[in-house]
């Protein structure tokens, strides 16, 4: 018995903004806080808690370090998180037709 798409989507991913952070993350090597937040149009603390929790999952890794004496942090999608989210977009294409 085959499964349906909608099993195969991830629920880690079902919050709106983490959904955002990941869809932004792809499409770029690595992305500095300001530059995400800016693009997502979320608070700092919206965005540091999301970014914690998918941390948490293996989705992303955090970098920080320093751009002259300013404190920095960057974003980038993790080998699981990419997978993750590739198979987690293929559902959704699945579901909606568009594979």
């Amino acid at each position: 018995m085959s499964s349906h798409a909608r099993e195969r989507l991830n629920d880690d991913f079902s919050n709106p903004v983490r959904l955002s952070i990941m869809g932004s993350l792809q499409t770029a090597d690595e992305v500095d806080f300001k530059t995400l937040k800016l693009a997502l149009g979320v608070s700092d603390s919206v965005l540091s808690r999301q970014l914690s929790a998918l941390e948490e999952r293996d989705y992303v890794v955090i970098r920080k370090g320093f751009v002259g004496k300013r404190p920095r942090t960057w974003a980038k999608l993790s080998a699981t998180g990419r997978t993750a989210f590739n198979e987690h977009v293929q559902a959704l294409r699945e579901i909606t037709g568009l594979s």
